[in-house]
């Protein structure tokens, strides 16, 4: 199947363009490419594109060993040609200039795009100056078509600012120098980076705060970050009388870094102007020259676009996150007993929302654990989450009874008080008994089951107590569990995004969980729950509560069923 998202960004390219893997097997391709060969891509997707299109000048296969284009793309680097001759699908042949360069895919594989031009006009009269202005224009294309795929496919700002730079220096210039509005419209000089070689060196001495934009100053920078225009700039233009503090930076730039010629274009997105792009040539010869000022706003204008994606998203993220940990209590402080908490959210702001974990005293005495996860993964679940949080927390206070009855009486106000689809959650409570030792009592409403520890290192998942999850609409009497916990052993309530991941079965997480666990038990609590955190949750998955609870150390007792 093609890919939609690849296939979409092919199609700002206005010539033939396709995507292949690391096999030479064709991904993608834009409308222009099924044009000039006369396939749709249907019969494109999947194939070799060597052995599917490229051919000798008389139609006649073409050995690998012999491509120009099939040996660039093993190479792996940015190469470029002309008379090659692809097939069509009636068997004619075309000949074409072709852009051949690395491609990141969004999953992370490498690929290779490769840009086609055909050489003749559509009267079949060779170009004038071929193999100049049609190469040229490949290389623009190319460009930008890795430029929006490289940027578009991250939404964190650093990375996307990174990226930026590596895509023009050294190919357009030897130094780069992105000034930035924050949100307090404030001007942050975020990157100056110079190429010396294949290294990228930040020069973070000339980094830092900037004046503030005047608002009347006809020079270069302070235009391009008023969204004015774009202009090119040397030396001799801030040589004159400073208008401005930033005019003062801009001359101190140009001293510190021998630039000789710079191009300086608006950063924008569709709703402000986020910055300026600088871009200088210090060792590399040739000025810039207003031609060159059209491909910079076109990057400068995608790099905007990825800009203000990820600045939004990371807007998103934080609100989420503040949500979330203000809906996240504080633990209450039991004599005797160590108690730790630890909260990570998901890596996509979508997906911050429905776990929880809670701990709170009861009206006789005992402690109350609680840890839970609403069915979604949005606002709309953190949202449910603490309806459920706040119920819960009134029926135990004001119900002195067994953690079943507790669950019973929240599962039958899911659907008509809350807008809770559905939701697990264990409700246990913990309490010193009369010779001293502690003992717990639970009911699991579909639920991962807790993990008992020892010291020693001995371990059993307590799968006593377990019912259905909240919200089904099915009514059966749910079941308590009770157990006397054995001394200086660690329980641990956690969410399913622990041991859950794609690719792993659940069998196999509750596995890693026990076993390093049990490879933990002797460190301190907090040190436990990180190391514990830092070994089993898969990186970049869905967000975890964890609750662990550590009995004091005592005389021998005789420990629960554990192995």
């Amino acid at each position: 199947m093609p890919d939609a998202e690849l296939t979409s960004a092919l199609e700002a390219i206005r010539t033939g363009a396709y995507v292949v893997d690391e096999q030479g097997r064709i991904l993608a391709v834009n409308s222009c490419a099924e044009n000039m060969l006369g396939r749709p891509a249907g019969d494109l997707i999947g194939h070799d594109a060597h052995d599917l299109l490229h051919r000798g000048p008389q139609g006649q296969p073409l050995p690998a060993t012999r491509c120009s284009m099939r040996q660039a793309f093993h190479a792996g680097l940015p190469a470029q040609g002309s008379d090659v001759h692809f097939a069509r699908a009636d068997g004619s042949l075309v000949r074409i200039s072709w852009v051949l360069t690395p491609y990141a895919l969004h999953d992370g594989r490498a690929g290779t795009l490769v840009v086609f031009h055909d050489e003749r006009t559509p009267s079949g009269e060779q170009r004038p100056g071929q193999g100049t202005e049609p190469l040229g224009e490949l290389e623009r294309l190319a460009l930008l078509a890795e430029t929006t795929t490289r940027l578009t496919s991250t939404l964190d700002v650093d990375e996307a600012l990174r990226r930026l730079v590596s895509l023009v220096v050294p190919r357009l210039a030897d130094w780069a120098v992105i000034d930035l509005i924050t949100e307090r419209d404030e001007v942050w000089r975020t990157a100056v980076v110079h190429a010396e070689g294949d290294t990228l060196v930040h020069r973070e001495d000339l980094q830092g705060p900037m004046p503030p934009v005047p608002e009347q100053s006809p020079m270069p920078l302070s235009r391009a970050l008023r969204g004015v225009a774009s202009a090119l700039a040397g030396p001799e233009t801030y040589r004159r009388d400073p208008d401005s503090g930033i005019a003062v930076e801009q001359r101190r730039l140009f001293d510190a870094t021998g630039i000789h010629s710079a191009a300086i274009t608006p950063i924008r997105s569709t709703r402000e102007v986020l910055g300026a792009l600088t871009l200088g040539r210090a060792e590399k010869p040739g000025d810039f020259t207003v031609a060159d000022l059209p491909l910079l706003e076109d990057i400068a204008r995608r790099a905007g676009l990825a800009l203000d994606n990820a600045r939004l998203y990371q807007r998103q993220r934080k609100v989420a996150e503040t949500m979330q940990n203000h809906l996240l209590p504080q633990m209450p402080q039991v004599p005797e007993l160590q108690m730790t908490v630890r909260y990570l959210p998901a890596p996509d702001a979508s997906q911050v929302g429905g776990d929880w974990y809670d701990a709170f005293a009861l009206s006789d005495g005992a402690t109350a654990l609680v840890i839970g996860d609403v069915v979604g993964h949005d606002l709309e679940a953190a949202a449910g989450m603490a309806q459920l949080r706040n119920m819960l927390r009134a029926y135990a206070w004001g119900h002195q009874e067994p953690p079943s009855r507790i669950v019973e009486r929240l599962d039958e106000a899911v659907m008509p008080i809350t807008d809770v689809a559905m939701a697990t959650v264990i409700l246990a409570r913990i309490a010193r008994t009369g010779d001293g030792r502690w003992q717990l009592s639970w009911s699991n409403a579909g639920h991962p089951p807790p993990l008992l520890v020892t010291h020693e290192g001995l371990t059993h998942y307590l799968t006593d107590g377990h019912g259905l999850l909240l919200g089904t609409g099915v009514r059966t009497p749910r079941r308590d569990a009770t157990i006397v916990l054995p001394p200086d052993c660690t329980l641990l309530l956690y969410t399913d995004g622990l041991i859950e991941a794609p690719g792993r079965t659940l069998d196999d997480g509750l596995e890693a969980l026990r076993q390093h666990a049990a490879a933990l038990a002797h460190r301190p609590l907090q040190s436990f729950t990180d190391q514990l955190l830092a070994r089993v949750h898969p990186p970049g998955h869905d967000d975890v509560a964890l609750l662990a609870v550590r009995t004091p150390p005592r005389g021998s007792v005789a420990p629960a069923q554990c192995r």
